[in-house]
């Protein structure tokens, strides 16, 4: 379990981030039209996985937008950005925001992918939704590099992850 706070105040993960050099869980997650990405559906590429409480607060919706920005530079690279939203959620900021250099992936249905990555909150306020984390893998699926942001307002190390690839 880890702990990070919501502007000071703790709470509580179910788990821990897959440590560097782990072959990283497998995934089944939705996309904006309703289709199912699993994390086979991405061999041979490299991975960044945003991951996020809510597209609809500031910080995260920051960070989707940065990540766009990043996305079309990087080769061989596919940025995923991961929340509990709904996919009808994630569509419509995508379409609002212009965002096309990124996937939005939803983990509404089951929650697994929280849970197989250690990353959902078990308590406070935003119980049952995921940490703000990254994580990075390569083209084999293995975990280059993580972080769990520890203040849940703060924004991500963008340059750090990266530069993992």
């Amino acid at each position: 379990m880890a702990t990070v706070t919501l502007k000071g105040n703790e709470i509580h993960t179910s788990g821990n981030l897959p440590t560097t050099g782990a072959k990283a869980p497998d995934f089944k997650l939705t996309t904006t039209d309703l289709s199912v990405k699993s994390l086979s559906d991405y061999a041979g590429q490299k991975l960044v996985l945003n991951i996020f409480p809510s597209v609809d607060t500031g910080t995260c919706a920051t960070s989707v937008r940065n990540f766009n920005k990043s996305a079309s530079k990087l080769d061989n690279t596919k940025v995923l950005c991961i929340s509990r939203d709904l996919p009808f959620a994630q569509g419509r900021f995508c379409g609002a925001e212009g965002i096309d250099n990124v996937e939005m992936l939803s983990d509404y249905a089951t929650g697994e992918f929280g849970k197989n990555y250690g990353l959902d909150f078990t308590d406070g306020p935003l119980d049952a939704l995921h940490s703000r984390c990254i994580v990075v893998l390569d083209e084999q699926g293995t975990v280059k590099y993580t972080e769990q942001v520890a203040e849940i307002v703060d924004e991500p190390n963008y340059e750090a992850a990266l530069k993992a690839l």
